[in-house]
C-alpha cells in the first residue's frame, strides 16, 4: 500500500516522539508523511477559543517545519481539522499505510497509560496502527532491537508476518516469532503420567506447525534473519516476555463483528499495555 504514514499530534511529550518515530518509519518506506491534529471544538463564540484554535495551528506548523527540514526529500504535509480525534483517525486510517500514535508512558503498575483516544482507534483502525511511549529509548533514534511477532496458529497470520518481516527488511534487524502454548483445557484432571504425555504430543504437534510456518516466511525474506520458539505460557504473557530487547512488536487484532463493538483481544490488550517499546497492532481475519 502507498498511502501515507499519518501520526496523531497535539503537542504532548508522547506525540512528539510518536512523529518522530513516525517521520523515520516514512522515510524507511519512502512514504509521504502526515500530521493530523484533530480539534473536536469547531465553534469559536466560545471566550478564548480563537487564540487556542491559533496557538494549536501555529504549534503544528511549527512541527510540520521541523519534520520537513529533517525528512530531506520525503513529503511532508500537516491538517488541522475540525472534528473528533477517534474519527478523524479512524477515517485516515481507511486510505493510510501506518497510523502512529503516542502513549503517555509506563505507569506505576508498568502498565502503559492508554488514552481513550487511542484505545479506541486501536480498536476501529483498518490499518496497522503503532503504539510509541515518549521514554522509549528508540524514540529519540535510530531503533537497534529486533522484531518480535506473536502468533496464533489456530488462525490465519499472513498480514502480522508480512507486516513483521517487511518491517525487519526495512531495519535490516532480525524477527523473532514467539508462539505461547498452554495444555489444552481439560488436561488437568487426567493423571500427571498422562497430562504429560498429552502435552508433549500436543505441543510437539504445534512445533512442528510454527517450524514450518517459520521456515515459510524465511523463504519469502531470505535476506532477514529469524528464529522461531514455542514458549510454555500463555501467549500474552510469552509475547510481553519475548519483548523486553525488542525494538518493535507486532500483534494482532481479529477482525470481527462483536455484539459490543470492535475490541482487542487479550494478547493485543497485553502487549499495548504492558510492553515498552513501540507496539504495532495489525488487523487481520
Amino acid at each position: 500500500m502507498n498511502g501515507p504514514v499519518v501520526v496523531g499530534f497535539d503537542g504532548s511529550p508522547e506525540s512528539l516522539a510518536a512523529t518522530d518515530w513516525a517521520a523515520r518509519e516514512a522515510r524507511r518506506r519512502r512514504l509521504s508523511l502526515e500530521l493530523l491534529q484533530a480539534w473536536p471544538w469547531p465553534k469559536t463564540d466560545v471566550l478564548g477559543t480563537d487564540e487556542a484554535i491559533s496557538w494549536s495551528r501555529q504549534r503544528l506548523a511549527a512541527r510540520e517545519a521541523e519534520l520537513r527540514e529533517a525528512l530531506a526529500g520525503t513529503e511532508v504535509a500537516s491538517a488541522h481539522v475540525p472534528e473528533d480525534p477517534v474519527e478523524a483517525l479512524t477515517a485516515a486510517g481507511r486510505s493510510a499505510t501506518l497510523l502512529v500514535l503516542g502513549s503517555r508512558g509506563l505507569g506505576t503498575v508498568h502498565g502503559f497509560l492508554v488514552g481513550s483516544v487511542s484505545q479506541q482507534v486501536l480498536r476501529r483502525a483498518e490499518c496497522p496502527v503503532v503504539l510509541v511511549r515518549a521514554e522509549d529509548p528508540g524514540a529519540a533514534g535510530e531503533e537497534t532491537g529486533d522484531v518480535v511477532v506473536g502468533v496464533d496458529l489456530r488462525h490465519p497470520c499472513d498480514a502480522l508476518l508480512a507486516f513483521a518481516f517487511g518491517t525487519a527488511a526495512l531495519r535490516s534487524v532480525p524477527v523473532r516469532i514467539v508462539h505461547g502454548w498452554e495444555p489444552p483445557v481439560g488436561s488437568e484432571y487426567l493423571s500427571a503420567t498422562a497430562a504429560d504425555g498429552t502435552a508433549r504430543d500436543l505441543s510437539a504437534v504445534d512445533r512442528d506447525r510454527l517450524e514450518a510456518l517459520s521456515a515459510q516466511w524465511r523463504d519469502r525474506f531470505p535476506a532477514v534473519g529469524s528464529t522461531s520458539s514455542l514458549v510454555h505460557a500463555s501467549p500474552a504473557a510469552a509475547l510481553v516476555d519475548a519483548a523486553a530487547t525488542a525494538g518493535l512488536v507486532v500483534v494482532g487484532r481479529h477482525v470481527r463483528r462483536w455484539p459490543t463493538g470492535p475490541r482487542l483481544g487479550p494478547v493485543a490488550h497485553a502487549a499495548v499495555h504492558h510492553i515498552g517499546c513501540p507496539v504495532a497492532v495489525v488487523p487481520h481475519p
